[in-house]
């Protein structure tokens, strides 16, 4: 098979006709509960072990306060709620009653937070006692009310339980919202068999083995949390689960749950690189960091820092979160098709591109029925622009390596034209993250006075750095292009972000009061 569309025979030894024995994760996970109940399926980071027993019990708790406020399978629960092991039972509870997920991130407000009760028709909004009142001054309101999930420990056995029939796998099971980085969020339509098809994903790009233990910071509301939390249904493995992303206390929480895998989304490695040296750092038992967006100047530099081998994957919530790894650890890459797909990269005359022959969109169909999703929820023109008869049109560009590798060069829709060329944000933002003093950093365009469109770069410095358009502009004039230079810098102390960790530009300030701008000569001005 040629790759100018790939799909892998097998990977890891799992082929196509493996993925396909699709098990159903609510009916494999009583099943768990009865023959393994003592069997340990998470710790928190301060030792607190829930078994498969405990776990399954706290589900039945669960959908039994849900039903008790009136909601019934098919409803829309929207969740709003920080990692404990309250949530992890109460997400188990809804997968496994027939209710239906609907992940959102607890630090939405405005519209944002009434875009989502809306596009779902939100039957309940369950929350943290902390988000109670911001839901309350919505303006627009759950149809059953707020429920608040008061305490973060595990709800005890229930005296009885709605007997509501285990959903089959092709059963909806999640509305999860994009990361809308660029506009409103839209809700992807994420079966039972999804999230079950993920978690092979990611035993694949982990290199997952038997009695592995995975480090869970990333939130259960993103996709990247969501296959995790099912992940020790249908493998061997049992997870260590942090409230949040820490940089400070990071290596010391994996050192001492023993962990062996991390999980990398956004700039988290970059962001570690830059931490000040710490005594767990290489005390930890972890091999494995595995996950998406890793910046090639960041890759090696933590490997041989950390001591851990770095694997990298590409994927969408839209295809059950994982399309394709770099099994084969090529810096720079995102690798190969897993089994249940495949990937053409596409120009926009539709033609087909091949190794060498530049760059496209990335496009994913699949040989399992239900491995892509079916449909964007309440959004026909998203759905119909996204979904066609020939794949999955991801809106991402990519290429094709004369190694038969992917490579991601960012969003199509992520690019500012500057003096007659596009500029893609993810190659200047890649670069300038690289700068000693610089945390993240994210480009956007804006008008010129003269052509297309300038550079505007949002910055936030690492702790203890000074501000100093001058010094920054200097070194990034001999790492990039003359047209890639921003004309603008801007220093902010956090950026709005969603939770995989990726900024979102659209709530970026748009005021120019006080940005540094580059200092142009008079020939410059009278040309640009």
């Amino acid at each position: 098979m040629s790759c100018n569309e790939i799909g892998a025979a097998s990977v890891n030894g799992i082929n196509t006709e493996q993925a396909m024995l699709i098990k159903g994760l609510a009916k494999t996970f009583l099943e768990r509960a009865e023959e393994t109940p003592n069997r340990l399926f998470a710790r928190t980071v301060d030792g607190a072990q829930i078994t498969f027993a405990a776990l399954s019990d706290a589900a039945d708790a669960m959908i039994g306060w849900l039903a008790d406020a009136g909601v019934r399978p098919g409803d829309k629960v929207a969740v709003m709620t920080r990692n404990s092991p309250a949530t992890l039972a109460l997400i188990h509870g809804l997968l496994r009653s027939g209710m239906i997920w609907v992940p959102v991130n607890p630090s939405l407000v405005g519209e944002g937070l009434a875009h989502a009760i809306r596009l779902v028709d939100a039957a309940v909004v369950v929350c943290d006692p902390e988000v109670h009142d911001t839901i309350a001054n919505c303006v627009v309101q759950p149809r059953l009310g707020i429920l608040t999930l008061v305490n973060s420990a595990l709800p005890e056995r229930p005296d009885s339980s709605p007997l509501f029939d285990v959903p089959p796998p092709d059963a909806l099971a999640s509305i999860m919202f994009t990361s809308g980085t660029t506009g409103a969020s839209k809700g992807v339509r994420v079966t039972q068999k999804m999230l079950e098809i993920a978690t092979w994903g990611v035993e694949q790009v982990a290199m997952i083995q038997p009695g592995d233990n995975l480090y869970m910071w990333e939130p259960f509301y993103h996709v990247g949390g969501a296959q995790v939390i099912v992940l020790p249904i249908l493998h061997d493995v049992t997870l260590t689960i942090a409230d949040r992303f820490s940089a400070s206390r990071f290596w010391q929480d994996v050192t001492k749950s023993g962990c062996t895998h991390i999980h990398h989304l956004g700039g988290i490695l970059q962001i570690l690189l830059k931490q000040p040296p710490s005594p767990y750092e290489r005390a930890h038992k972890v091999r494995v960091a595995w996950g998406g967006g890793c910046a090639a100047a960041a890759w090696k530099p933590f490997e041989e820092r950390f001591g851990v081998t770095i694997t990298e994957c590409y994927g969408m919530t839209e295809a059950s979160s994982i399309g394709a790894v770099n099994t084969q650890r090529v810096v720079g890459a995102i690798g190969k098709p897993l089994p249940w797909f495949q990937i053409r990269v596409q120009d926009e005359t539709g033609r087909t591109l091949g190794a060498g022959e530049g760059r496209g969109e990335i496009v994913i169909s699949s040989s399992v029925p239900g491995a892509i999703f079916a449909g964007y929820h309440n959004a026909p023109d998203a759905t119909a622009n996204a979904l066609r008869s020939d794949g999955y049109y991801t809106g991402d560009a990519g290429s094709w390596g004369e190694d038969g590798l992917l490579r991601f060069h960012g969003r199509l829709t992520d690019s500012v034209r500057c003096k007659g060329e596009n500029v893609s944000a993810f190659e200047v933002e890649s670069v300038a993250n690289r700068h000693p003093d610089i945390e993240e950093s994210a480009m956007v365009g804006v008008p010129a006075e003269i052509g297309e469109s300038d550079i505007l770069l949002f910055v936030r410095l690492q702790e203890g750095a000074t501000p100093d358009g001058d010094a920054i502009h200097l070194w990034l004039e001999s790492r990039l292009a003359p047209y890639q230079r921003p004309r603008f810098i801007v220093f902010l102390d956090e950026f709005p972000k969603t939770p995989s960790q990726r900024v979102r530009k659209h709530m970026l300030p748009v005021d120019p009061a006080g940005r540094w701008e580059r200092p142009r000569t008079k020939a410059k001005a009278d040309t640009v």
